[in-house]
């Protein structure tokens, strides 16, 4: 008689009891057996029971992971950090350059028209209102009337004399203007339409000079007052300053004609109409240019995306933190695979198949990343509220989330491949030595 020393039912047979109606530790046939099974014989190859049936709902490699924790915890952190590191950078990048599209994102237009190759909001040149109007009030499907808007740099000279660049701003005030920005209440909007007043964001009272309301600054000589302040219009270089046509033109009288815009201003039916409109217009008229809100933002990012280099010096610095990560994690699974070796032998010698620790290994790698993944995101959020509280603004995207989830498990995977290494140095007779 065998002992049972592997299950009850591993090897077939059944349990024996002794005497006194306890289990026996010795193999007695079953049913139309015989003899005991070969002892050399292989179960894992044929049976199915041999592990109960609640551990066989759970992978061996998450067994491991789990029993293992201390080991792949230098791992789970690496591929944590380097999500982290990558989901910080780019939201940042977002962030940042959602400033330059801000005076498109905060108006209700569903149309941008300007001059020829316009490519960013403070890049438009004057163009003639009565040419551009005729163009645009002959296509259907528009809802209300085109509206002015005026945009242009300008000097401001803060109350100590120093000088400083801003960015004007002038809309339409009525209440259904789609040129005034949607931070702008109706008290602001009544506000401004006093002569010579403006509206800037609190963050920009320090760099423009102004410390409350009433206070007095020129602007390309102008003399303006200080009405009220907003929160959602930070400024990436210069103050964006809100105001209203008049006190616009009478600030750009030197760049603009009585008879010049820099943009119309145009709601649409429809999303879709307004694409439509779009494209009608670039068709027949190449000299001028018109954008849907939503590519003339997108348009305003890249631009300055493009033109500054800092997404090439962010994605650089993504970049290191993935391959930090990567390293990490492959010694990390380098190293249990190595300190696994003799049970890997055992599996071998037992007639697994070697591409079968190869699939354990390579599955251990993508918990792994998976585990990192898991850890990060709340790393993450934590840490946007923090930047949030500090000034700096962090897009965290669907698309940017999935995107690092997609590129940490291809990251945890390659250092699986590399850790495969390992597996290809064990042999059975290493249980000899």
């Amino acid at each position: 008689m065998l002992p049972l020393s592997v299950s009850e039912r591993g090897l077939g047979g059944e349990v024996c009891p002794n005497a006194d109606g306890e289990r026996s530790e010795y193999w007695r046939p079953a049913a139309g057996e015989t003899s005991p099974p070969n002892p050399l014989h292989n179960p894992f190859a044929e049976r199915t029971d041999y592990f109960p049936e609640d551990r066989r709902r759970v992978s061996y490699a998450l067994q491991t992971l789990w029993h293992e924790k201390t080991r792949y915890a230098a791992g789970v952190g690496a591929v944590a950090f380097s999500a982290v590191l990558m989901v910080l950078q780019v939201g940042l990048l977002l962030g940042l350059f959602e400033t330059t599209s801000i005076p498109v994102d905060h108006t209700s237009a569903d149309i941008w028209v300007g001059s020829q190759d316009v490519r960013s909001v403070d890049l438009g040149v004057p163009i003639g209102v009565n040419l551009h109007m005729a163009r645009l009030t002959g296509k259907s499907g528009l809802v209300g009337q085109p509206e002015l808007y005026l945009a242009n740099y300008a000097n401001l000279t803060r109350p100590n004399g120093g000088m400083e660049r801003c960015f004007i701003l002038g809309s339409g005030l009525d209440p259904d203007a789609a040129g005034a920005a949607d931070v702008l209440t109706p008290e602001l909007k009544s506000a401004l339409t006093m002569p010579d007043s403006i509206v800037i964001d609190e963050s920009d009272l320090n760099r423009t000079g102004l410390t409350g309301l009433g206070d007095r600054i020129k602007i390309n000589g102008v003399e303006v007052t200080l009405v009220g302040t907003v929160r959602g219009m930070k400024s990436l270089a210069a103050p964006w300053v809100m105001c209203s046509l008049t006190t616009a033109r009478k600030i750009l009288a030197t760049y603009l004609q009585p008879d010049q815009t820099t943009y119309l201003l145009v709601r649409a039916e429809s999303p879709q109409r307004a694409k439509e409109i779009v494209n009608e217009l670039n068709a027949e008229y190449p000299e001028m240019q018109a954008h849907t809100a939503d590519d003339f933002s997108f348009s305003c990012r890249w631009y300055w995306l493009t033109r500054t280099k800092a997404g090439i010096a962010i994605g650089y610095a993504a970049l290191l933190g993935l391959l930090v990560g990567a390293v990490i994690t492959a010694q990390t699974l380098y190293s249990a695979t190595m300190a696994s070796a003799r049970e890997f032998a055992t599996l071998l010698a037992l007639g697994i198949p070697r591409k079968k620790i190869y699939g354990l290994v390579m599955e251990q790698s993508f918990w792994v990343g998976a585990a990192g993944i898991v850890v990060a995101w709340p790393v993450v959020y934590l840490l946007s509220l923090g930047a949030a509280a500090g000034g700096a603004k962090v897009v965290l995207r669907w698309e940017v989330l999935a995107g690092a989830a997609v590129l940490t498990i291809l990251t945890a995977l390659g250092s699986g491949l590399f850790a495969l290494r390992s597996v290809r140095s064990i042999q059975p007779m290493s249980l000899l030595r």
